[in-house]
């Protein structure tokens, strides 16, 4: 069980940053664009299968974060936000066998004894106007299948408590708690790649509605609700 899926909701975590800075580093804008790539260049996307791009593996935001979040908690407690990206995207390319890990140790031993030294440039126009049109259009989540939702607005429900192994889409505060269904969204939604934890193929998604008493008890005001987006994967009926 990794602490950082536990994190929303909890107090007194220290020490906090208010950075207000999008990009501190330079390099942080460069692993911010090489994974803007990634996605617009998923094998997944119909608009790639014309793109002569070398890069043929499937990446999307869920991607990124599993990487992040299965980083041993010290890790990831101890890296900054754009270091936990470097790290899960580096490991991507070494595991997906586009580079060596001996041929990213030299690289990075050569750029360490000389940072001011050229980077690689490349020019290849349907590449840069496939990443342009995917920043206009994005990549919905929705599926174009009819599933009925097992769930009506104004059904109680509780969240169920699955054991999150790499990546999870369920706040941790949640689990176990009871809430009420306030929207019923339309159409069935994907995560992508199954979680292992109930989320994966496509299914309804709903708004709940907790109780903040319910979840986090007298230390917030009387009468507070908080509203969650949550896949249908992750409530069950009260017992």
């Amino acid at each position: 069980m990794k602490l950082q899926h536990y994190l929303g909701g909890l107090e007194g975590l220290e020490p906090s940053s208010f950075e207000k800075r999008v990009f501190v580093q330079p390099w942080e804008e460069r692993i911010f664009g090489i994974h803007v790539a990634m996605m617009a260049l998923s094998n997944h996307l119909e608009a790639v299968k014309t793109v002569p791009t070398q890069f043929k593996s499937f990446w999307t935001w869920g991607h990124l974060r599993k990487g992040a979040e299965g980083l041993n908690p010290f890790d990831y407690f101890k890296y900054r936000y754009y270091e936990k990206w470097l790290g899960g995207i580096s490991g991507f390319f070494v595991e997906s066998g586009y580079v060596s890990k001996e041929e990213l140790d030299s690289k990075t031993a050569a750029y360490l004894e000389q940072l001011d030294a050229p980077l690689p440039q490349a020019e290849e126009p349907a590449i840069d106007d496939q990443v342009m049109e995917y920043l206009r259009v994005g990549d919905s989540p929705k599926c174009d299948v009819a599933i009925q939702p097992k769930f009506k607005v104004g059904d109680v429900v509780t969240v169920r408590n699955p054991p999150p192994t790499d990546h999870c889409k369920l706040p941790g505060y949640l689990r176990t708690k009871q809430g009420v269904i306030d929207v019923v969204y339309e159409g069935a939604y994907n995560y992508y790649f199954p979680t292992g934890d109930g989320v994966g193929d496509p299914m309804p998604i709903y708004n709940v509605k907790f109780d903040s008493h319910e979840i986090w008890g007298n230390l917030t005001e009387p009468k507070t609700w908080i509203y969650v987006q949550i896949f249908e994967g992750y409530l069950e009926d009260p017992a």
